[in-house]
């Protein structure tokens, strides 16, 4: 009987040792445009994962809301950057997935050609408007403060969504009347495009909320069955990224360096991209944020963007709190 049962406690922990490894796979998605590429650029760059004990497997998406499918379907584990507002429709739809942390600040700006008649926001009605595709945390932010704020709704305007890349050379060419651009984009167009700014997505929020708060556009999600089971592997992981922050933060001319190998991006362009860092890039899921995060739903499904109730358990604290032990 002893030798069964020094037997089975050898199969458990055997069975418990290989969950955990199991565990510490993770598969990590995000979009490879915007803030994400140049984060995602630098998180793959480094060992800031394995150091934390994360074998990582990094699959990259060309659509921003495909990340959010790809954590349906089982496909990925986790995302950083994932877009909000698809957060919260799958979450309401009943896709198993979880909040860790608040990643992307919105920071965005309206602008316009400098040449432009359009001086206001208002004068934005009835117009075409470049910004991220349609489901995108910018597309519904935007959205939000135009009709909330200025009586545009959503058909009075036409949405032409395309990636920074693609907004900057449709304004070029005059085929949009303005655009919703990320302000590390406006830094990166330097004199090469006359731009005229009309107002950022933090002063619109300000307006609509009559708080200080400032909207967060992308957030780390996560699959319901890992956080649950493992929130220890969730937790190295926000260890992780937040290393990667600092490390960022700290080494300008490594990351132009890896900006400018990985990302394909002009000397230039990575300096602007570094000058914006944290501005850009965020590791955050205190009370306040979620208080952000709540309001902003509140926002969205006022105006009719998105459906659903806020999940009670969408938002998974506990991973957070535990990588703020982690040295």
């Amino acid at each position: 009987m002893r030798k069964l049962i020094v037997v089975a406690a050898l199969a458990a922990t055997a069975v418990l040792s290989f969950a955990a490894h199991a565990a510490d796979k993770v598969r990590i998605g995000y979009w490879t445009s915007g803030v994400s590429l140049g984060y995602g650029s630098v998180l793959e760059a480094g060992d800031f994962l394995a150091k934390r004990g994360i074998e990582a497997e990094f699959v990259h998406f060309p659509d921003v809301n495909a990340p959010i499918r790809a954590l349906a379907s089982g496909s990925i584990d986790l995302a950083f950057g994932a877009p909000l507002a698809g957060v919260f429709s799958s979450a309401a739809e009943g896709v198993p997935i979880r909040i860790f942390a608040a990643t992307q600040p919105a920071d965005v700006q309206f602008v316009v050609p400098a040449d432009s008649p359009i001086n206001s926001i208002e004068a934005l009605k009835g117009k075409k408007i470049g910004m991220s595709p349609a489901g995108s945390s910018v597309a519904v932010i935007a959205s939000a403060v135009l009709e909330g704020n200025h009586g545009i709704k959503a058909n009075d305007f036409s949405l032409i969504g395309g990636n920074e890349a693609r907004l900057a050379q449709f304004l070029a060419q005059k085929q949009v009347d303005g655009a919703a651009l990320r302000s590390v984009t406006l830094a990166q167009l330097g004199d090469e495009l006359k731009l005229k700014r009309l107002g950022s997505f933090a002063e619109q929020w300000k307006i609509l909320t009559h708080s200080d708060a400032v909207p967060y556009i992308g957030v780390g999600a996560v699959s319901a069955q890992l956080v649950d089971a493992h929130p220890q592997t969730v937790a190295r992981v926000i260890a992780a990224l937040r290393d990667t922050l600092a490390w960022g933060d700290a080494h300008p001319d490594d990351v132009v360096a890896i900006l400018k190998k990985s990302a394909n991006l002009p000397e230039n362009d990575a300096r602007a991209y570094v000058a914006q860092w944290n501005a850009m890039n965020r590791l955050a899921f205190e009370p306040q944020d979620i208080d952000t995060l709540r309001r902003e739903h509140q926002v969205f499904a006022a105006g009719g963007l998105i459906k659903g109730e806020l999940k009670p358990d969408l938002f998974a604290t506990e991973p957070y709190a535990q990588s703020k032990n982690l040295k």
